[in-house]
């Protein structure tokens, strides 16, 4: 069975990437967790945001450089929380938790209670990664 929160990060995956960032925080490239796709997670304006940089299928290029992450706000433990990941597939958002740990970063999907999440691991990409164009 296909839940909307696994197709959001399918989706994000398949049209998705990493780049240098702060060894232990989530600033950097990211594959996601299929590795056909990365996203690049930076600050904007005091939270992070991440757009797709990176696909593996040109057939998914178009996806380059939509924001998939918005709004994410550092937790003080470590975590980063409150902001929303989207599903192209579904046209929608759901709330997201990040949780880097060096080069790797869970990433957590809910829907307004982490009871019912859908957890992900992603991994940063390598700072040569080649980026799409939008």
């Amino acid at each position: 069975m296909r839940t909307p929160l696994k197709a959001c990060f399918v989706a994000a995956a398949a049209i998705v990437g990493t780049s240098a960032g702060a060894a232990e925080g989530p600033l950097g490239i990211w594959y996601d967790h299929t590795g056909r796709g990365a996203v690049e997670i930076t600050d904007c304006d005091g939270s992070l945001c991440g757009k797709v940089v990176w696909v593996q299928d040109p057939k998914y290029a178009k996806g380059c450089g939509m924001q998939i992450i918005g709004n994410v706000k550092p937790m003080g433990d470590g975590t980063f929380d409150e902001g929303w990941i989207y599903d192209p597939d579904k046209d929608a958002k759901f709330d997201v938790e990040l949780v880097p740990q060096g080069d790797k970063m869970t990433v957590v999907g809910y829907a307004g209670v982490k009871f019912l999440s859908q957890t992900f691991t992603w991994t940063r990409a390598p700072d040569n990664l080649q980026r799409c164009t939008s």
